[in-house]
């Protein structure tokens, strides 16, 4: 299935509804603050059963006691998609069921 990219006003729209996420170059992107280092080890393995289940990956960058998530859609040309949207609103949720802030 082809995704297209995003126009620049649909991104901003978007990331409007998607507080802590912005346009970081190519990707869109946000970091979490969260507990001691199991604890964001464990928000990091939740959003990787997420990205399995959609088939669509993010880059995950784990620290002490956070986590940074970077997306863009490879197949369309590494452009911003309603697939990389998607995944961002899922992360969102996970986190915050996580304490993450």
């Amino acid at each position: 299935m082809a995704v297209e990219p995003l126009a620049q006003q649909d991104i901003e729209n978007r990331l409007a509804e998607l507080p802590g996420w912005t346009l970081v170059g190519d990707r869109i992107a946000r970091s979490y603050v969260i507990g001691p280092h199991f604890a964001a080890a464990a928000l990091v393995m939740h959003i990787a059963q997420v990205q399995e289940e959609l088939g669509h990956h993010a880059d995950l960058t784990l620290g002490y006691n956070s986590v940074a998530v970077a997306v863009n859609t490879h197949s369309a040309g590494g452009a911003i998609t309603e697939l990389d949207i998607d995944l961002a609103r899922r992360v969102e949720t996970l986190a915050a069921a996580h304490g993450a802030e």
